[in-house]
């Protein structure tokens, strides 16, 4: 796994330094493979655990370490609709979602073809 730590707004035009969705939406298209976790989630643990397993590197952010980390969950919470924010997937910088849909994927046998196209996995 891949953990980020990157402070607020360093690549960010002035005019959307603090909008965290937008910092959401830069960080999920920089990578193959992003999940947006908290350190000491089970859930987010297992996703991470699931993708590794699976031969993904995924770029993790782990929004407990982020001073702006509580923004960013908020964001989240609403691009989700739910309370619970955390973890979130994006693949090749398209929203999966959070655990249920996941594991939906892997379970329905979408997730690989997902990874694939994304460049996740070669094989």
């Amino acid at each position: 796994m891949h953990y980020q730590m990157e402070s607020w707004g360093s690549y960010m035009p002035t005019r959307s330094v603090g909008d965290p969705l937008e910092r959401v939406e830069r960080l999920a298209s920089e990578n193959a493979v992003v999940i947006f976790s908290i350190s000491t989630c089970c859930m987010c643990h297992a996703i991470k655990r699931l993708f590794c397993g699976m031969g993904v590197n995924p770029t993790v952010y782990e929004l407990d370490e982020d001073p702006r980390g509580k923004e960013i969950e908020k964001a989240l919470m609403r691009l989700l609709g739910s309370s619970s924010a955390v973890p979130v997937v994006f693949i090749g910088g398209k929203l999966v979602g959070a655990m249920d849909r996941v594991m939906a994927s892997h379970i329905n046998g979408t997730l690989v073809p997902l990874l694939k196209e994304a460049g996740a996995l070669w094989l």
